[in-house]
């Protein structure tokens, strides 16, 4: 299997970051391709690996025109981080896991072409989300590589990543296999920060009620002892005031 194609001069070649095409058909499209950007960056945050979207993905060293755009690829074994377009020969990997934001216009070049190309190039797995139901049967359909063929993925799960993948309206909702849990998207992480904010704010609350209530408490508890104390002056001032007149204080009921 052949990932790349080097040539011996490289100086005077220029690889385009952009070819002025709008990143994607429809705001289905879109959004879906940005949410799947963002819950994948944050999933491998700490990880050595970098998610790049809809840019342009060269294969083959010396020869600019051949290149494909993912709308997104997770490239494990890389530095972390952006690049302006991805060079397989520079960074010694090819993309693990694509996905393409499918739709009938681009069914035969994302079906045939992509699924070939991304077939010989040895990505580990292909996914293609049709965000409209346009033509995907149940929306979602991958293919995992076993040796040098794309099998059909039956389980709805991704290997490479170790996360579970469900359709969720027009988005690909994405679970870890380890604890269940689902990564948010932008707008659920807002706001569960927002829940997360406003349960310390309640906290902070609960906390300062206990400790004004906990300062009546002690203040009362000193004015009961200044209390105590000024009876007892009281009932000594008495006691030497009738000594004072002869009289012997412990006689008196």
């Amino acid at each position: 299997m052949t990932a790349t194609l080097p040539v011996s001069v490289e100086s005077e070649i220029f690889y385009p970051s952009a070819d002025g095409q709008p990143v994607a058909e429809t705001y289905d499209h879109l959004y879906a391709l940005l949410t799947t950007l963002e819950v994948l960056k944050q999933y491998l945050a700490n990880r050595q690996a970098t998610v790049l979207a809809n840019q342009f993905l060269y294969y083959a060293q010396g020869f600019p025109k051949l290149r494909v755009a993912p709308d997104v690829m997770v490239i494990f074994d890389v530095a972390p981080g952006g690049r302006d377009n991805y060079k397989v020969w520079e960074e010694g990997q090819v993309p693990t896991v694509i996905f393409e934001m499918t739709s009938f216009g681009t069914k035969g070049q994302d079906e045939i072409f992509k699924k070939t190309l991304y077939e010989q190039l040895g990505v580990k797995e292909y996914w293609l989300f049709d965000p409209k139901g346009e033509w995907v049967e149940q929306q979602l359909r991958g293919y995992r590589l076993r040796g040098e063929i794309y099998e059909p993925i039956q389980d709805g799960r991704s290997e490479s990543l170790q996360l579970r993948l469900v359709v969720e309206g027009r988005l690909i909702g994405f679970y870890r296999e380890d604890t269940a849990e689902k990564l948010l998207i932008p707008n659920e992480l807002a706001e569960a920060l927002r829940q997360e904010v406003l349960a310390r704010q309640q906290a902070e609350e609960l906390v300062e009620q206990e400790r004004q209530r906990a300062e009546q408490e002690r203040q009362r508890a000193e004015q009961e002892r200044q209390r105590a104390e000024q009876a007892e002056l009281q009932i000594e001032q008495l006691k030497a005031r009738l000594r004072s007149l002869n009289v012997d204080p412990d006689t008196i009921e």
